[in-house]
């Protein structure tokens, strides 16, 4: 069994906590950040068992920026 580092964002959107893996398009949420993590732990070990050589991208330094756009 090969230990991979990920890394994770959490926010809250509503009345949830959404967490989601960077490395892979995996994300869940839960009440609190912690189930939250929880849920998208699960998450990712239920995706990593079906996956066989599955793709991890590296996430070196992320940085959060805000953009702005005109919606009508």
């Amino acid at each position: 069994m090969k230990k991979i580092q990920l890394k994770n964002i959490i926010w809250k959107e509503g009345e949830y906590y959404v967490a989601q893996c960077l490395n892979v398009d995996i994300s869940s949420f839960g009440d609190n950040k912690k189930d939250a993590l929880n849920n998208l732990n699960e998450a990712l070990e239920l995706y990593f068992e079906d996956e066989k050589g599955s793709s991890i991208a590296e996430v070196k330094n992320p940085e959060l920026f805000t953009s702005s756009l005109n919606h009508v």
